[in-house]
């Protein structure tokens, strides 16, 4: 039983089964946010809830026995964590009236498309790993907004109380500018004043009280604001979850080398003979390059020893 089990989860078609259940868990997620579908179709919906469900509690079991006398290792891995957490969501008792957490723990159900991918889990990891220094990169980012928020208030508030009258507005008005939202009508108030640029005509006219042209100011604060966050700190954070991908896939290669060996595919000698076999390729090829050098010195030398 427990070897059959065994065999069952390490199959191919049992992972790929899986695969194609999440796949029908996110299409049934999504028909649900149609009232007139789900009115229609309220039976067929409610079965196939039921029938995945079933399927992920008969996953987490087949797994579980496969791993018997010791079941709980199960709980080792953190993706079959993941998993277990997942499909107790929908076991919960939740009355009619919290219907909606009923769907949002559903809607969880996708997310194992993480766990059936093998890149995205390396993307995964390579985010989590590469929390810590994001989190540095964060704080630099952090610094750099309010420095620029408060100066924006200091110079701005009164010729664009709507943008940049208080901090709070300041820092939401930045992050639209970081976005490169519209950051440029942000800062043509500023160059020409907000009685000759983004007030007239608009909702937020009389707040313009005090026009105050500012061009190169302006054209500074923002240019400078956007070229430090976004085309540096934003790619800062592009370069650290770069390193942490590349971090978490040989950490993969090398989990999947070990459970290979574990189960007596690759032993200590053939490491050993593949790695002295790589070490022969690089000496032959030092040596091609050491006799190509000196042919060509030898060739160098010729005219010289004629004469």
């Amino acid at each position: 039983m427990i070897q059959l089990m065994k065999k069952i989860t390490e199959a191919g078609w049992f992972q790929h089964t899986i695969t194609g259940v999440i796949l029908l868990a996110a299409v049934v997620v999504g028909l649900e946010t149609y009232p007139d579908i789900v009115k229609a179709h309220y039976d067929l919906l409610h079965f196939l809830n039921q029938a995945i469900l079933i399927i992920f509690i008969a996953e987490i079991a087949f797994k579980m026995i496969a791993l018997f006398p010791r079941p709980l290792d199960f709980f080792k891995d953190p993706w079959n964590v993941f998993d277990f957490i997942i499909v107790a969501a929908a076991l919960m008792p939740i009355d009619s009236q919290y219907v909606t957490v009923l769907r949002l723990a559903r809607l969880l159900r996708v997310l194992r498309l993480v766990r059936a991918v093998p890149r995205l889990q390396v993307l995964v990891g390579a985010l989590i790993k590469s929390i810590p220094s994001m989190g540095y990169v964060a704080i630099l980012l952090f610094l750099m907004f309010y420095i620029y928020a408060v100066a924006a208030t200091f110079l701005f508030g009164t010729n664009d109380p709507h943008h940049f009258r208080e901090l709070p507005i300041s820092f939401v008005s930045l992050f639209r500018a970081v976005t490169l939202e519209d950051w440029t009508d942000l800062m043509y108030i500023q160059m020409y004043g907000c009685a000759n640029y983004g007030y007239v005509g608009s909702q937020v006219e009389a707040l313009c009280t005090n026009s105050q042209p500012m061009p190169v100011v302006g054209a500074a604060f923002f240019i400078s604001f956007v070229l430090l966050g976004t085309m540096i700190f934003l790619n800062l954070f592009v370069g650290v979850i770069l390193a942490g991908m590349d971090e978490a896939q040989a950490e993969q290669e090398d989990e999947a080398r070990r459970a290979h060996i574990e189960e007596g595919g690759i032993t200590l000698a053939d490491e050993l003979n593949e790695l002295n076999r790589e070490l022969k390729e690089v000496t032959d090829k030092l040596h091609s390059i050491q006799r190509h050098v000196s042919q060509k010195q030898k060739l160098a030398d010729a005219p010289m020893l004629k004469k």
